[in-house]
């Protein structure tokens, strides 16, 4: 990759959670993962992500996975949010 997208400080942290912390986070907020927003394989940073763990030897993101996406604001302080990784 020429830019990873994510060491960018407009874009928030993205981490794939395993199937545990995906329960676990389904639980607590009521829903099922196709109530989740989505987010594609192929957006910029799900592809700087997949590069990442490839080099650290991690299961690859796959369809079904749930991401992590955790912003940072100096007003609003952290919030998280979660996506739902879909194919094309």
């Amino acid at each position: 990759m020429k830019f990873n997208v994510l060491q960018h400080k407009l874009v928030p942290e993205h981490r794939v959670l395993s199937e545990k912390e995906a329960e676990e986070i389904l639980k607590a907020l009521n829903v099922t993962k196709d109530q989740l927003p989505k987010i594609r394989l192929d957006d910029p940073a799900m592809k700087v992500l997949q590069a990442e763990r490839r080099t650290k030897r991690e299961p690859e993101v796959k369809e079904g996975d749930v991401v992590k996406i955790t912003r940072v604001s100096e007003t609003a302080g952290v919030s998280e949010a979660y996506r739902l990784a879909i194919g094309r």
